[in-house]
């Protein structure tokens, strides 16, 4: 009799699975806000091609860097991609000094080969700059906090930790 229940209770929880995949699966598209352009998000199959054009780095590399007031401060002269392939940063040659700019801070026009952040310039002063021959570890979390805070963003993991914790919460 144990073997019997067990096996009733596996094919019910296959059946729950696959039922479940399949109701998700048919749901319609949701909409979602990336950037302050509505985005249409669609659940894909294994295979299904991802909609929309290929960026590639060599776009971004040169591009022009620009802060309030459409005051130029500078090009990108590198990109920084973190262990799992996100762009967390871009970097910035600006008066022969580096600047690191988060992704997330950075509105890129890949038409127009700019990005716009989203700061004043006395506040762009105080950002930490360094140089080609001594690199910052940008992943140690004070140096990353300081950062991100002079933007006005946090790093992808904190967004994503608060957006499952706001999920959890009743």
């Amino acid at each position: 009799m144990s073997r019997t229940r067990r096996f009733v209770g596996a094919a019910l929880a296959c059946w729950l699975a696959a039922t479940g995949a399949g109701i998700a699966y048919g749901q319609r598209p949701e909409r979602e806000e990336k950037r302050g352009v509505k985005v249409e998000v669609e659940e894909r199959g294994r295979g299904e091609a991802r909609a929309g054009k290929a960026r590639r780095a060599k776009s971004v590399l040169g591009a022009k860097v620009s802060i309030r007031g459409d005051l130029s401060i500078g090009t990108v002269d590198d990109i920084i991609f973190s262990d799992d392939g996100h762009i967390d940063y871009l970097v910035v040659q600006n008066e022969g000094k580096l600047v690191l700019v988060p992704w997330e801070a950075a509105k890129f026009d890949f038409d127009r080969r700019t990005a716009m952040v989203e700061i004043t310039q006395e506040r762009f002063r105080e950002v930490p700059t360094f140089t080609e021959a001594q690199w910052p570890n940008v992943y140690e979390p004070a140096y990353q906090q300081k950062v991100y805070t002079f933007y006005g963003v946090k790093p992808r993991v904190e967004r994503r930790i608060e957006r499952r914790e706001g999920i959890r919460r009743p």
